[in-house]
C-alpha cells in the first residue's frame, strides 16, 4: 500500500495518530530511498531509460555491428557490462533499488551478444545468421546464447535479488522452449510441434512461478515476469491447438475458466486477463459459427452476462465463507501463503 498524505489524514481523522505525527511520518516517509515500483514520473523515467538501453544492445540491434567482428563484439559487450556493474555499485550504495535493479538486467540482457561475438570470434557461428535475428526467428543455433543467458541470469539473481532481474530470465525460457522444438524437429520445428511445446514448456514455468511465489520475498516479486512469461507461453500454445470439433473448443473455454479462477484465489492479474480473453475468444467463434444469423444468441448472451453479474454479487456477500471452505481442503503451507497474499 503507498502511504499518501491522505492515508495519513484517515488515521488522524481516526484519532490513530495526531496531526503532527501524521506530518512527522510523511516527512520520514519522504526521505527514504524508493525500493518499489510505482506509477509515478520518477519510475517512468527509471524504466523508459532502462528499456531503451536494453532495447538498443538486443532488439534494435543493426547490422552496422557486424564490421565489429567477433573479437569486436565481445569486447565491447563486456565494455558495457563493466559499466553497468559500476552502475549497479554507485545505485546501490546510494539507496537506489530500482536503477540498480535496472542496471543488473542491462548487463543479463548483454550476454546473447557477448556468446554471439565469442562464436563468431571462434568460427562456430553459421554464416547464414547474424545476432539481429536472434529476436525475430526460431533457431536452434540459439540455444548456446539461451543457456549463457540463463547462467549469468542466475548468478546476477542470486548476487543482487533484484525482482526485475527475472524478466530476461523468463524471456529467455520463453525463447528456450521455441528452439527447443526446432532441436526435436531437427531444424525447423512443425507448427503443431511449436505450439505442444509452448504448452507444455508453458505449464511447467507456471508451476516453477507458483514455486517461487510460496517461497516468497519481503524485497519484491520475483515470480511476476515468471507468471507473465508463462501464462502467455501456455495460453498462446493452447490457443493455436487446431480444435477437433465443438467439444474441444468448450474444452478450451473451460479451461480459461480455470486460469480466471486461479487469478483469483492466488491474487494474480495476469490469469484473469488471458482467461478472459480465451473465453471472449470462444464466444466469438459461438457467434460466428454455431449460431451465426440466429436472434437469440445475443438474448442468450446478454443473459449470461447478467448472470456472471449476479454471481459477482452472490460472490462478493459469501467471499469469505467460501474462500475459507475452499481454503480447510488445501496443504497448510499452501493455507498459509494465500492468506498472507490477501492481507
Amino acid at each position: 500500500m503507498k502511504i499518501t498524505r491522505e492515508t495519513l489524514e484517515s488515521a488522524v481523522k481516526k484519532d490513530i495518530i495526531s496531526s503532527d505525527q501524521a506530518d512527522e511520518l510523511l516527512r520520514f516517509f519522504k526521505a527514504q530511498p524508493s525500493t518499489g515500483p510505482s506509477f509515478d514520473f520518477t519510475h517512468v523515467l527509471y524504466y523508459m531509460g532502462g528499456l531503451i538501453a536494453i532495447g538498443a544492445m538486443t532488439l534494435f540491434m543493426n547490422l552496422g555491428w557486424e564490421n565489429f567482428g567477433g573479437w569486436g563484439i565481445l569486447f565491447i559487450s563486456l565494455i558495457y557490462a563493466a559499466i553497468g556493474l559500476r552502475l549497479t555499485s554507485v545505485f546501490q550504495r546510494k539507496g537506489y533499488a530500482i536503477p540498480a535493479g535496472i542496471c543488473t538486467t542491462f548487463v543479463v540482457a548483454l550476454t546473447p551478444l557477448a556468446i554471439y561475438g565469442l562464436q563468431q570470434a571462434m568460427g562456430w557461428w553459421p554464416v547464414d545468421a547474424t545476432y539481429q535475428d536472434y529476436h525475430r526467428y526460431i533457431r536452434w543455433h540459439w540455444i548456446y546464447m539461451e543457456l549463457g543467458t540463463l547462467a549469468v541470469g542466475a548468478i546476477m539473481a542470486f548476487k543482487y535479488r533484484y525482482p526485475f532481474l527475472v524478466m530476461p530470465i523468463a524471456v529467455t525460457l520463453w525463447y528456450l522452449s521455441m528452439d527447443i522444438a526446432a532441436v526435436i524437429a531437427g531444424g525447423s520445428a512443425a507448427f503443431e510441434l511449436r505450439t505442444l511445446v509452448s504448452l507444455y514448456f508453458g505449464l511447467a514455468m507456471l508451476l516453477f512461478a507458483f514455486w517461487v511465489d510460496m517461497r516468497g520475498s519481503k524485497s519484491g516479486d520475483y515470480a511476476f515476469w515468471l507468471y507473465l512469461f508463462g501464462v502467455l507461453t501456455f495460453w498462446w500454445g493452447l490457443t493455436l491447438q487446431n480444435p477437433t470439433g465443438e467439444l474441444s473448443r468448450f474444452l478450451y473455454f473451460c479451461i480459461n475458466l480455470v486460469l480466471i479462477g486461479v487469478g483469483v484465489v492466488i491474487v494474480r492479474r495476469v490469469f484473469v486477463i488471458f482467461g478472459a480473453i480465451g473465453g471472449s475468444l470462444y464466444l466469438g467463434h459461438l457467434a460466428s459459427e454455431v449460431f451465426k444469423d440466429s436472434f437469440l444468441f445475443p438474448v442468450a448472451l446478454t443473459l449470461m452476462g447478467l448472470g456472471i453479474i449476479y454471481l459477482g454479487v452472490l460472490w462478493q456477500k459469501n467471499e469469505a465463507a467460501i474462500t475459507a471452505r475452499v481454503r480447510q481442503r488445501l496443504p497448510s503451507r499452501i493455507q498459509a501463503f494465500l492468506a498472507q497474499r490477501t492481507e
